[in-house]
Formats: structure tokens, sequence, C-alpha cells
């Protein structure tokens, strides 16, 4: 955990910002996405697994979660930047707590929003590989978020993160404020 305390006091700069989100956007913006609609699919047919056609119902809730996870992932990221001095990834960390929304609705935002856009292209293509895909990564943040991410927090934000953590969600958005 050292290293985490480390790189939160050492603050960030325009550079540490780029060298981080650039290469992190390539593979969560770009090589992901490819897996689940090229990649994989093609893998299917090879092994001879069906396809997950459904027909308007794969466009539809394929969309619908694409959008949702876009919306979710790009505006935890933007708060994260512009909000909090910091990006998602842990060698260059926000500088203070967000509470505002969308971290009001779940801990996790970008998370939620990654899934359900994976989910939604993982969908789209139809293809099993692709969906068992995004159930190995989902559980794999899960347990990083819960293993890593959130001793982190404590160590580095106490109280306050621990005051946060008990009245927001995990993962799933409330979109309505909890009644004290």
């Amino acid at each position: 955990m050292n290293h985490f305390t480390r790189w939160a006091k050492r603050g960030n700069n325009g550079w540490s910002f780029i060298l981080v989100l650039v290469p992190a956007g390539v593979l969560f913006v770009f090589l992901f996405p490819y897996l689940f609609l090229t990649a994989l699919p093609r893998l299917d047919a090879r092994l001879g697994l069906p396809s997950l056609s459904f027909g308007p119902v794969n466009w539809i809730l394929g969309g619908i979660l694409l959008l949702l996870g876009m919306v979710y992932a790009s505006w935890s990221i933007c708060m994260q930047v512009y909000k909090a001095s910091g990006t998602p990834v842990p060698i260059v960390p926000t500088q203070k707590l967000l509470v505002s929304p969308p971290f009001s609705h779940c801990r996790n935002p970008m998370v939620f929003g990654t899934i359900c856009a994976y989910l939604g292209l993982a969908i789209l293509a139809r293809s099993i590989s692709s969906i068992i895909l995004v159930g190995i990564f989902t559980a794999s943040l899960v347990l990083y978020i819960k293993k890593v991410e959130e001793n982190e927090l404590v160590m580095r934000l106490g109280e306050e993160y621990l005051e946060y953590k008990s009245r927001t969600p995990f993962l799933i958005p409330r979109i309505t404020r909890k009644s004290k």
C-alpha cells in the first residue's frame, strides 16, 4: 500500500495525465471493444458456439447498456480529472474524495459504466465468449477494488472515506438519495 500513498502525495501534472490516460484509453476504448466485437465472435465461430441472436432485442438491450455505460464511465472519468485532479489509474490517483454525482450514485460509477458498456458490446456481438470475458473482467475488477483499492482509500482518506462508504452503494447506482 505504500506505493499508493506515495503516488497520491506526489501530486499530478499535465504530463502524468497524458502518460497515464493515453495507454489506458487505448486499452479500454479500443483493445477491449475490439476483442468483444471482433476477436471473440471469431473464436465462437471456430469453437462452433452458437450465436446469441435474439433479433432486435440484441440491438435494443445492447444499445441501452452501451449508452448507459459510456455515460457513467466518461462522466466519472471527467469528474476525476477536473474535480479531483486525478485519474482512474492508481499511479495518478485523485487528490480528494469525490462525493457528488455520479459518485453519490455509487462508489464505483466508472466500473459500473465500463461493465455496462462491455456487456452491451458483447450482446451486440451476439458472442458467448464476449459475455464470458465480461464476467471474468467484472469479477477481477470487483476483487481488485475490494482487496486493494478500498484498503488504499481507507489508508489515504480515513474516516471521510469510511463514512462515504457506509452511505453509498458499492457498484449498482442508487439515483435517489438515501433517507437518514
